[in-house]
């Protein structure tokens, strides 16, 4: 028991790392191989903050940890809603840019719909891994035209090519280590404690792969940019639905637990529409601490859910 906590702690720690020095290192690689900064932080950084998630997920699918794979992308989500826009929230009231409003948002539900769907066919197979991966090209495509609009280009580290290309490969092969440390020590603990794996990577697993998210969010914020710290949350979710499950169904398509139905999919859809509902509606396009304070309660609430329904082994 002691090692599969070290491997959690210690697993999760190198995992968000690692993360960020992979993408720092591909970032930079890629301004020295003429890439746009537009198009860099379009596609190397916002998807690198989900590179935590995918690794973790795509672990545990090879490693036929289903529920593990399935609970961090869905818990991911829901964290990244709930506690990772609630606390930045709390701190930082954020601008909701229009675009998120009339595009992103209600994307995203369509994104969040199409997952239910899939799911209540019982398994996500390799076909439905493939649709999901196939999709994403499409947001990444619609998320261009909206970054495009806006001006934004990300800020791209200046490293020396040597410098790059080390963190680059070092940052990846420590991202997968790490990835297989914390399945295997999340695995271990839920095999301990007599829950299932999906149980781990709804909370443990997602809240330390959520961190990056949280980070990203929080350091947006301060620097006054707190239309990105929204941004970073609904691309992130983007990214779970569509190339975290899709992935994780290509690598091992697996069958989906009773729960998922009834407490984790519901979950998920309820706080993405009430994400929709405060962005149209919500406080002169701003959310507010008040928003943020009730994100902060209903990702406790979901936590108190999660527990009541948790069946013994």
């Amino acid at each position: 028991m002691f090692w599969a906590t070290a491997a959690i702690i210690v697993g999760i720690a190198l995992t968000v790392v690692s993360a960020d020095k992979f993408v720092e290192g591909a970032a930079s690689l890629a301004s020295r191989l003429g890439m746009s900064h537009f198009l860099i932080g379009l596609t190397i950084v916002s998807v690198g903050t989900s590179a935590p998630e995918l690794l973790v997920s795509a672990v545990a699918a090879y490693e036929e940890s289903p529920g593990l794979a399935l609970g961090n992308a869905l818990g991911s989500n829901i964290t990244n809603i709930a506690l990772v826009l609630g606390a930045t929230a709390c701190v930082f009231p954020l601008l909701i840019p229009r675009p998120l409003v009339r595009r992103e948002l209600p994307l995203l539900l369509l994104v969040c719909l199409g997952i239910c769907g899939l799911a209540y066919r019982g398994i996500f197979d390799l076909w439905a891994g493939i649709a999901l991966v196939a999709a994403l090209p499409i947001v990444l495509l619609q998320l261009m035209k909206d970054e495009a609009a806006s001006g934004e280009e990300a800020d791209i580290p200046d490293l020396s090519l040597p410098l790059s290309v080390i963190l680059t490969i070092g940052g990846l092969l420590v991202l997968l280590a790490s990835s297989k440390a914390l399945v295997w020590g999340a695995t271990e603990v839920a095999r301990h404690f007599g829950v299932s794996e999906l149980v781990i990577g709804l909370t443990i697993v997602a809240i330390g792969t959520s961190l990056p998210e949280l980070a990203a969010s929080m350091a947006s914020a301060l620097k006054n940019k707190t239309d990105m710290a929204l941004g970073t949350v609904i691309g992130s979710n983007f990214f779970n639905f569509l190339g975290v499950i899709g992935i994780a169904a290509i690598i091992s398509p697996f069958a989906i637990e009773a729960d998922v139905y009834t407490r984790d999919l519901p979950w998920t859809l309820g706080l993405t529409v009430f994400l929709l509902l405060i962005a149209r509606f919500g406080a002169h396009g701003t959310l507010n601490r008040s928003y943020g304070i009730l994100l902060l309660l209903l990702y406790v609430s979901y936590l108190w859910h999660i527990s009541a329904t948790i069946v013994p082994n």
